[in-house]
């Protein structure tokens, strides 16, 4: 099972940890995925909000960077995934966009034919082409007792763009339980993080943050599972923040659900990518005998900044 990869920004700098599950879960379980050479930025959200047609020709680069061999595209970001999917699809529902994309990318001799290629996310890929069985039949520590909140935020199963029911998701669950995990009930499952709503204003978004900690909370998770970087960032990032802003004492991991993976598949801390937390996940993997790494011990990513940073603001267009 070989895919095109385009691991997007993130998973570069402050989502390692994603990139490095993602390989390691990969290569147990048969897929290939070709990173796209050359890539960039898929201008996450705030450039469609700025400029439309060169927002929609800096993703369609990605798209016809894809050698010709491959037709389908993997992409563990929801933001990432959004993004490319609905360039393909607005590209061949609007001739006129497709047009304009395209002379916009002769400048670097590309072009992209909408419809050429399948825009999948990791975790679609996972559960419905490697399938549960599959990923069972590696299961090698079951992540017994673990109490996790499957977090999947509002993008990836959103109507238009998903693979799941966009209200109620159930893939990552059934994929936990696959692992061993005991999944709780979390009602929130889908609801917004926020995004960059810590940058425009700090009272609502440690609000969406608060709510979906308390959520995990209710239901005594011993962390949370993401599918997005913004997600962990802000739920890991900013969970001091919220404890101040709030009064709270919330010290709950967020981890990627390839992390878990890797976990159940019998590797190391390390080999997961662990240990760059803000928020140690060291109390609640200990439940299921993780050792974490010590050379990573107390050296979390940088802490983001307390206050809020002022954004530009953005014309009124419509993405």
């Amino acid at each position: 099972m070989k895919y095109a990869y385009y691991p997007g920004c993130s998973l570069e700098r402050s989502a390692a940890s994603y990139h490095t599950s993602t390989m390691a879960v990969a290569g147990r379980l048969g897929l290939v995925f070709q990173e796209i050479d050359d890539w960039n930025c898929c201008g996450a959200t705030e450039y469609f909000a700025i400029n439309l047609l060169p927002a929609y020709a800096l993703v369609a680069r990605n798209l016809a960077l894809v050698p010709n061999d491959l037709t389908e595209l993997t992409a563990p970001c929801s933001a990432c995934y959004v993004n490319l999917k609905k360039t393909d699809k607005y590209m061949g529902k609007y001739p006129d966009l497709a047009t304009q994309v395209n002379q916009a990318l002769v400048a670097g001799g590309l072009h992209y034919d909408p419809g050429r290629l399948q825009v999948r996310h990791l975790l679609d890929v996972i559960v419905n082409d490697v399938g549960y069985q599959k990923v069972a039949e590696q299961v090698v520590k079951p992540l017994s007792g673990l109490r996790v909140a499957p977090y999947y935020g509002c993008l990836v199963v959103r109507p238009g763009n998903g693979f799941d029911n966009p209200e109620h998701p159930t893939s990552m669950d059934r994929l936990l339980r696959v692992l061993g995990a005991e999944v709780v009930d979390y009602p929130l499952k889908a609801q917004c993080c926020g995004g960059h709503m810590t940058q425009i204003s700090a009272d609502v978004a440690y609000e969406l943050i608060r709510r979906l900690l308390h959520n995990a909370a209710e239901y005594n998770a011993d962390l949370i599972a993401c599918v997005r970087p913004m997600c962990q960032l802000n739920l890991d990032a900013y969970q001091s923040n919220v404890n101040r802003h709030f009064g709270t004492d919330y010290h709950t991991p967020i981890l990627y659900f390839t992390q878990l993976m890797a976990l159940a598949f019998g590797m190391s801390a390390k080999e997961a990518g662990l240990g760059s937390e803000i928020v140690s996940a060291h109390v609640a993997l200990s439940k299921i005998g993780v050792e974490m790494p010590k050379q990573e011990k107390g050296k979390p990513r940088k802490r983001p900044n307390k206050q809020a940073l002022p954004m530009p603001t953005m014309p009124d267009e419509e993405a």
